[in-house]
């Protein structure tokens, strides 16, 4: 799987990059005129409520843009971030911080049960709960009138002493968008930010990487929530006021079509959605003495954008600008690819006892025992629908075993969930390749080297030392860099071995790695894993190809209708009678 043959590369997917203290003079020159120019309040008015709802839509950048969750709940933490600033201040005397700090951990709170008992939901079903709660916080708003004062609202909301002058607490609104904006910049590119966006593009393929997929969606989820609780209370303080209406479920889908408008993707895109929501109704207020224009153009306008520009205004002008973006310089060689837990231990590797997977009255996998030893390749082959498949994805812990136990280096991970036993030194790849598609190589290979236990979990250049050197091992190291989209079927193969290779495992699952591949892929696929083998490394392989198998694999396993028919070495096993009229037909020219 080398790149002599590989079409002409693709552009790197770039990454702007604007330096700190160009960022910090922008928002220092921002907070200067906030302060400085005369405003009249109108200006005033709608310059606090654009900075106080971007605050609110960074969240859904969090939970929607690189988490892929939906939420339609954000207004309901934007009010109870209010709500606690006015109720907090008007009723019982708390300083103004306190209470912003906890509306903001109530709203985390909130956030994150509703996420932990919701999550496992997803899709629309996600969508409707989230609509549920937004309605259940707006019911509560109107009607527990001894503490939020019902309809009526909370009125009188003071500001902190130094920041009663309204330019003056402009300028701390813009001050803490800018400053939210910036961590979730670098948020992407952080270890839960790239789990985050491991998780939106393939939930599966997340676990499997170590990833513990529901605990990324609750955080998620609650950061989400932590900002709606943050812009709620800057609200509430600057315009004083705050009453249920202002955070019904309307607004909630405002909230959403601001990050939809600008980008979901980026804290730019969010400014971007926020402020043209806001301004575009204020641009149209001359229409409005005409009936019905007014809101034709304006959702006319919503929806051209959104059709015409799929990633939202900000990625249709980052695409515009990545056409002008240079290649980044190639790096130098990468450092050989090492192996530590492959080659030490027990002698056994994985011992399977009794294990069944059953299906209702289907018995895929049925009491079924082998044992694979350190080093060397172990296949397991039989006739479509033998339990092959369902064996390895019992053994990563996608399915619950019915009955029996797992041990992996001697320790009973039976129970373990997929991350779990990718901590445990279990690695995998898919019949059907599961990539995160936006993501580079380089990137999608880094999330393999950042298993906890590894090594090189807190040092950031030897992650990504390593994560090049697994591609260096497969031959991809010059298109580190590039979108794997991008990749021919074969090098996206090659990817995901890289990936796995990257977590430095004990045991490597191969699922069809065969699949799909010309015959001069198969070839270098079995140099691959011959290479693999060579470095200590144990691997159980599922492929149809007898080829393949044959040449790579010492000791063979065999299923038959989910119950295991031969075992042992490679040669005796494709010549065992049972296995010839099962699976083979013929026996093959193995040699002795």
């Amino acid at each position: 799987m080398s790149t002599s043959a590989s079409a002409p590369a693709t552009p790197v997917r770039p990454q702007l990059r604007w330096g700190l203290a160009a960022y910090v003079v922008l928002v220092l020159a921002a907070m200067t005129l906030a302060i400085v120019i005369p405003k009249t309040g109108y200006i005033l008015n709608i310059s606090m409520q654009a900075t106080t709802y971007a605050i609110a839509v960074l969240g859904l950048t969090v939970v929607l843009g690189l988490c892929g969750q939906i939420n339609l709940a954000q207004a309901a933490f934007f009010g109870l971030g209010a709500y606690a600033v006015g109720i907090g201040q008007t009723e019982y005397g708390v300083n103004f911080w306190i209470c912003l700090l906890l509306g903001m951990s109530l709203a985390a709170l909130m956030g994150a049960l509703l996420g932990a008992s919701t999550l496992k939901l997803g899709g629309h079903y996600l969508a409707m709960v989230t609509i549920s709660f937004q309605q259940i916080v707006t019911l509560v708003l109107i009607n527990w009138i001894p503490v939020t004062k019902g309809p009526d609202g909370v009125r009188a909301i003071p500001r902190p002493a130094l920041l009663a002058d309204a330019s003056n607490y402009l300028a701390l609104c813009i001050a803490v968008l800018a400053g939210c904006g910036y961590l979730l910049w670098r948020l992407r590119d952080m270890r839960l930010g790239r789990a985050m966006r491991a998780v939106r593009d393939n939930e599966l393929a997340a676990s499997v990487a170590g990833i513990d997929v529901y605990r990324t969606k609750v955080l998620a989820f609650a950061i989400s929530a932590v900002l709606g609780g943050l812009g709620g209370g800057l609200f509430a303080g600057g315009f004083a006021y705050v009453s249920p209406d202002q955070f019904s479920f309307a607004e909630s889908v405002v909230f959403l079509t601001m990050v939809l408008l600008g980008g979901v993707s980026s804290p730019i895109g969010a400014a971007i959605g926020t402020g043209l929501l806001i301004l575009i109704p204020e641009w149209l207020r001359f229409l409005k003495a005409i009936p019905g224009l007014y809101l034709a153009i304006y959702g006319t306008a919503v929806i051209l954008i959104v059709l015409f520009m799929p990633d939202g205004i900000w990625g249709f002008i980052r695409g515009q600008l990545d056409r002008f973006k240079r290649r980044a310089p190639a790096t130098g060689a990468a450092d050989a690819l090492t192996f530590s837990g492959g080659g030490s231990g027990a002698e056994t590797v994985l011992e399977l006892r009794k294990l069944s997977k059953h299906f209702g009255g289907l018995k895929a996998v049925d009491e079924v025992d082998f044992t694979i030893r350190r080093g060397g390749v172990h296949a397991l082959i039989g006739p479509n629908g033998s339990g092959k498949t369902t064996t390895l994805n019992v053994l990563s812990g996608l399915y619950k075993a019915t009955s029996g136990s797992v041990l992996l280096n001697g320790q009973d991970v039976t129970n373990f969930p997929p991350h779990a036993r990718t901590i445990a030194g279990l690695g995998r790849t898919f019949q059907n390749i599961r990539l995160w598609r936006t993501m580079t190589a380089l990137e999608n290979v880094v999330i393999g080297a950042e298993r906890p236990g590894s090594p090189v979990l807190e040092d950031k250049d030897a992650l990504v030392a390593r994560a090049r050197a697994a591609l260096a091992f497969v031959g991809l190291d010059g298109r580190a860099d590039e979108l794997v989209s991008g990749f021919s079927y074969g090098h996206q193969r090659a990817v995901e071995i890289a990936r796995a290779l990257a977590a430095d495992p004990v045991l490597l699952l191969l699922d069809e790695p065969g699949a799909g591949l010309n015959s001069s892929e198969k070839v270098e696929l079995r140099n691959l894993l011959k290479r693999i083998s060579a470095r200590g490394l144990t691997i159980l392989i599922i492929d149809h190809d007898m080829t393949l198998v044959s040449e790579v694999a010492q000791h063979i396993t065999v299923l038959n209708f989910g119950r295991r028919i031969a075992d042992g070495y490679s040669a005796d096993v494709l010549r065992h009678p049972d296995v010839v009229a099962a699976y083979l037909g013929t026996a093959p020219d193995v040699a002795a």
